[in-house]
């Protein structure tokens, strides 16, 4: 059965890049978010089984929305995405509780090695 993925990215292009991948390797993007605090709002509406998200996004980051999905669904799996790939936010995402990291400008092969890893 096909994962449903919900991607969160206040650019977008960037989203359409992202479900473009995604879609053309069977993945099913079930939604998208332009700021964190959308996303909390589609993750409890639709409850994917992956959410790829952005972290420099208005409004609420991804690094706080990724908190705050954890702390309404502990077992979330979230992938964080950023053109800045430093280390602190890196490490920070991880702390937080995201599955892994890709660094934009997104590589098509990176991006379905992280969600093959996270969700098969």
């Amino acid at each position: 059965m096909a994962k449903n993925i919900l991607i969160v990215d206040d650019a977008a292009f960037m989203r359409m890049m992202i479900k473009d991948i995604l879609t053309k390797n069977g993945y099913n993007v079930v939604g998208e978010a332009e700021n964190g605090a959308k996303a909390l709002e589609k993750y409890n509406e639709l409850k994917p089984d992956l959410v790829l998200m952005d972290i420099t996004m208005p409004e609420v980051d991804g690094i706080a929305a990724l908190k705050n999905i954890k702390g309404a669904d502990a077992g979330a799996k979230v992938i964080m995405c950023s053109a800045m790939g430093q280390q602190a936010m890196v490490i920070e995402s991880i702390q937080a509780g995201a599955k892994d990291f890709i660094v934009k400008p997104f590589q098509p092969d990176r991006v379905l090695e992280a969600v093959k890893k996270v969700v098969g």
